[in-house]
């Protein structure tokens, strides 16, 4: 019985983890044969795990100290606060969606060969070749959010990872596997995605000349930009292969996962993104305006499934309801919107002073503590709503007190209101418009890569493996990187004495890069990954300020304690799974 009910869950007609593609009647029901002369239906089985790709908005920031929400019954909350067990289900689990999505993947794989893509010959070659390096590149992929969420040390005291799916598993097969390492884990995401690098191109564009690579299976041009040209772009390709192979091995250098059977290396990791950047044109690459990635001024230019500048990766623009639900969930409620992503006072004080230098360094960085916003890193008014802030189509104040007397002061209007006297500016457009009667949508992307992720990743690596100035013959070391973003942000003036001073130790520089990785990716998904991975403080209390009515004078308050133990530096095994297969082991301390 065990069998069967698996066998229904990760069967890949029968998936229930995502959307479901098809929803045929009994009487036209297609069986896994029916693919071969059937291009598009056999399509549809990647399609349908294109729909299963882990949003990049996860907002795991709840969870963390950058920010709390105003919902009561939130996991993330349930989570941070005491409540995390393995029987919660929790929005960062992967074990159904990614595993059944593995499942869908090699079904896929033992029967593309078998498929009928096109009536001409080349093209059909092309389609074959383009759908396996899809599906290997999407099968690594999902393997490194297994990584993610997952890998950790067992209670046999080793260091694990999931099981490795590389066959499709039909009821005969034996269901009761156990945990792969984490370093043969990690091996699998890397072969995997090496597949997909060698069968795809690393864009999808419209040639005049087909590649070299390609040329073995068709000279004409017109067939390949059918296949691999323009009309393919947002599907996986060479680049964004590169871009997770640099995910899996920054993930599998860092503290958390160091150990003996564990040969990853930071050069490694270096050397990974390093691959991503120099396909970019190096530090020339970095976007002028990645600051501001989802602005008015980049959505609006995009056409044609064509990226912007700071993308590698996206999800197509929308200017639906559905799209403007990001202002609908995070604008304040004076804005007509339910204020969710509250950002915290530990966030805010991690932006430096415009001069480079942090509002810690009293003598340098010359913060005035009763006018805290004043001269401060501009990215803080672009990501965060502060007290007194403008927001929204008609540019309106918005007063964050709780005796402001207004719907955007704290605890104001109930899971409505912020709680830290912050409201999320990133990620929104501000000429949306949601007064009831007047609502305007406006179109939007969400991001899967960007290439600052991939910048900010080799500087931390970099200046692992190499110190604050190494560059391995790249021609940019950490110290390069962190200077041209912080550049970019309009930090530090033209010689950001701070970054100097950093430079001169490595582990000096160390912390600097991870909170400028801290701010660039704030309200990404990162921070609740990043803290697990550094092995740094899981239980630093989340704080928040409160002005007086007439913005003179503010209190600093406790919001939010968190309350994690040790072990939850990785996260569990689903406890579900560990009751119905033995061979199974769950992470150390989960119960």
């Amino acid at each position: 019985m065990k069998k069967i009910i698996l066998f229904l869950i990760a069967a890949a007609l029968m998936l229930n983890s995502c959307d479901d593609l098809f929803e045929p009647g009994i009487e036209n029901f297609k069986d896994v044969e029916q693919m071969y002369d059937d291009a598009q239906y056999a399509q549809g089985f990647l399609v349908n795990v294109y729909r299963c790709i882990p949003g990049y908005y996860d907002n795991s920031e709840y969870a963390t100290d950058d920010a709390v929400i105003n919902q009561k019954n939130d996991a993330f909350l349930t989570m941070a606060t005491g409540g995390w067990t393995s029987r919660l289900w929790t929005p960062i689990n992967q074990w159904t969606n990614s595993l059944s999505s593995v499942q869908y993947i090699n079904l896929f794989l033992e029967n593309a060969d078998q498929v009928k893509w096109s009536s001409d010959t080349e093209k059909s070659e092309l389609f074959a070749r383009r759908t396996k390096g899809e599906a290997y590149g999407l099968r690594g992929m999902f393997l490194y959010y297994l990584l993610r969420a997952h890998a950790g040390y067992g209670e046999n005291g080793e260091l694990l990872g999931v099981p490795r799916l590389t066959e499709y598993l039909t009821i005969n097969s034996d269901l009761n596997l156990p945990r792969a390492s984490f370093a043969d884990c990690v091996q699998q995401i890397y072969s995997d995605l090496e597949k997909a690098e060698e069968l795809l191109p690393l864009e999808y564009n419209d040639v005049d000349e087909v590649p070299v690579d390609f040329q073995g299976i068709t000279l004409n041009k017109g067939k390949y930009n059918t296949v691999m040209g323009k009309k393919s772009r947002q599907l996986f390709n060479g680049l964004i292969a590169r871009a997770y192979r640099a995910r899996t091995a920054l993930l599998a250098a860092s503290l958390a996962f160091q150990d003996a059977t564990n040969t990853a290396s930071w050069s490694d990791a270096a050397n990974a993104a390093a691959a991503v950047l120099n396909y970019n044109g190096g530090l020339k690459g970095l976007d002028p305006n990645g600051v501001e990635y989802y602005s008015k001024d980049v959505v609006e230019k995009l056409k044609e499934g064509i990226n912007p500048k700071e993308i590698i990766w996206r999800e197509n623009v929308s200017n639906s309801d559905l799209s403007n639900k990001q202002e609908e969930n995070n604008f304040p409620p004076s804005l007509n919107g339910n204020g969710n992503m509250n950002p915290s006072q530990n966030l805010v004080d991690a932006f430096p002073m415009a001069n480079g230098y942090p509002i810690s360094d009293v003598v340098n960085s010359q913060y005035d503590k009763s006018n805290p916003y004043k001269g401060r890193d501009p990215r803080l008014s672009k990501y965060i709503i502060c007290n007194g802030s403008v927001a929204g189509v008609a540019n309106t104040p918005i007063y964050t007190g709780r005796k402001s007397g207004t719907d955007d002061g704290i605890d104001v209007k109930e899971q409505k209101s912020t709680r830290t006297g912050y409201y999320m500016r990133k990620r929104l457009r501000m000429d949306v418009n949601r007064t009831l009667g007047s609502v305007t949508n406006q179109q939007h992307y969400i991001p899967r890569i960007r290439y600052t992720e991939m910048y900010l990743a080799y500087a931390e690596a970099a200046n692992e493996a190499w110190g604050p100035k190494g560059d391995n013959g790249n021609g940019y070391s950490a110290y390069d990187v962190i200077e041209a973003i912080r550049k970019r942000a309009g930090v530090g003036g033209d010689s950001d004495p701070y970054l100097k001073q950093c430079a001169a130790d490595r582990e000096k520089m160390g912390e600097l890069i991870r909170n400028e990785r801290r701010l660039e990716l704030c309200f990404e998904g990162f921070r609740f990954w990043d803290v697990r991975r550094w092995k740094k403080d899981l239980n630093e209390p989340v704080y928040g300020i409160d002005w007086d009515r007439d913005g003179s004078s503010f209190n600093k308050f406790i919001v939010e304690e968190r309350d994690y133990e040790d072990y939850m530096y990785y996260c569990p095994i689903p406890n579900s799974e560990i009751l119905k297969f033995n061979n199974l082991i769950q992470n150390k301390g989960w119960k």
